[in-house]
């Protein structure tokens, strides 16, 4: 168990080094790398990792909250039961990895690569998701509700079950995905209706 707090590193690599358990506060990752790093139930507290590289690296358990993970790379990472709170992961690429049981609370996951993602039955509502890469993704019964959807794509999505009323969704190709089973509003269902050629008024 150990403790960093306000501290600023750039172009380090902490692969080989165990920080399983270990608590990160206010603290600054400028281009590091973290590839098949162990940091298991590794807590972070408003820190900020830009351009980082977390390819292979186990963070299952791992708790972060208000923290940024800017462009990072997340490439086959283990992110099992893993949660993040109102962080902002804008630009990440998260393909490849294990999502299994991950805890999305609200934050910004504007342009990541989520394909083909496993977000079954996760409770989604709030998070952003503006111009996002969810192709493939199972979000089969997930909350998406209030999500901003805005010019995500959603290729073969799986979506049966799940609830998007109220989330914004313009700029979505509804014909590149099956909406059987998908819970929508009135204006989401107009949306529909225009990207198949409806016109309506």
């Amino acid at each position: 168990m150990f403790q960093h707090s306000k501290q600023n590193y750039a172009g380090l690599s902490f692969g080989t080094q165990d920080l399983r358990y270990g608590e990160l506060l206010s603290c600054t990752f400028n281009r590091c790398s973290f590839t098949n790093g162990s940091l298991e139930e590794i807590t972070s507290s408003n820190c900020r990792f830009i351009e980082c590289d977390f390819r292979g690296a186990a963070l299952n358990g791992s708790y972060h909250k208000e923290s940024a993970f800017e462009n990072c790379n997340f490439n086959g990472a283990n992110l099992f039961v893993s949660k993040f709170e109102t962080c902002k992961m804008t630009g990440s690429d998260f393909s490849g990895s294990n999502m299994d049981g991950i805890t999305i609370f609200q934050g910004d996951w504007s342009y990541t690569n989520l394909r083909h993602a496993r977000l079954v039955r996760q409770d989604l509502r709030g998070v952003k998701f503006h111009e996002a890469d969810l192709s493939g993704a199972d979000l089969e019964k997930a909350d998406l509700r209030d999500c901003d959807l805005t010019m995500a794509i959603l290729s073969k999505a799986k979506l049966q079950g799940a609830d998007v009323r109220g989330a914004t969704m313009e700029g979505i190709d509804f014909k590149t995905f099956a909406v059987t089973g998908l819970r929508m509003d009135r204006e989401q269902s107009v949306l529909f209706s225009l990207s198949h050629g409806a016109r309506v008024g």
